[in-house]
This record gives structure tokens, C-alpha cells and sequence, in this order.
């Protein structure tokens, strides 16, 4: 059975809170879950001392048992000094699209026919 550290949502609409659950990988996101090691509470300020609960015991616990915590989640535990996190790096996501790249040749086509205007105006005069 794979399990997974991730989060299951409840509160109101747009009004989200999260419980950071152990649940087997293939039961639903708010579904059925073997225990709950934590809270995240996103309303609340980014300093905010009660924005974030983790039981760290039961992590580790659930972590030697073989469970995979979500990208989320490993940030959440990265912070609190639980298990350390690689860095992502994609530098393709950076590189703008192809419409932005033709909208970008485009101007500077403009912009060098306006300068060869104005260059042939003034050797004109």
C-alpha cells in the first residue's frame, strides 16, 4: 500500500483550511485517511505561530514506515527542520511562450524599420 503525507481540505467556500493526513495514495483528496499529523491554516498571516501544525513525531514515524510526503507538505516540513528538501530548478518554465517570442520580434522589427526611417530622414536633409 503507498501512502502519502498530503493535505485534505475543509472550511467554507473560500475560507480553506487543511489537515495534513496519512492516507493511502489512492483514496480521495478529502476521503479516507489513517491518521492526522498536522494542520495548515492558509487564512491566517505568514508569521503567524499557529499557521502551520505538525506533529513531528508521527511524521518521522509515518516517513520511516514508507510514506511519501507531497511537494507541499515537504516544504511544510523542510521549514520546521523535520527532513531536508532539494531544490527545484526549471528554467524552461521562465522562457516565454512562442506567441510572447513572435509579439517580441515583432516590435523589435518596428522599432528598427523607425530607426531606419529616421536615419534615412536625416541623411535626406
Amino acid at each position: 500500500m503507498a501512502l502519502k503525507i498530503r493535505l485534505a481540505r475543509g472550511g467554507s467556500k473560500k475560507r480553506p483550511y487543511y489537515q495534513i493526513v496519512v492516507a493511502d495514495a489512492r483514496s480521495p483528496r478529502d476521503g479516507r485517511f489513517l491518521e492526522k499529523v498536522g494542520s495548515w491554516n492558509p487564512m491566517l498571516a505568514k508569521d503567524n505561530a499557529d499557521r502551520i501544525q505538525i506533529n513531528g513525531d508521527l511524521i518521522k514515524e509515518w516517513i520511516a514506515k514508507g510514506a511519501q510526503p507531497t511537494d507541499r507538505v515537504l516544504r511544510f516540513l523542510a521549514e520546521a527542520g523535520i527532513v531536508t528538501r532539494d531544490a527545484r530548478s526549471n528554467p524552461e518554465k521562465a522562457k516565454p511562450g512562442k506567441k510572447a517570442v513572435e509579439r517580441i520580434a515583432e516590435k523589435k522589427q518596428k522599432a528598427d524599420d523607425a530607426a531606419a526611417a529616421a536615419a534615412e530622414a536625416t541623411a535626406a536633409e
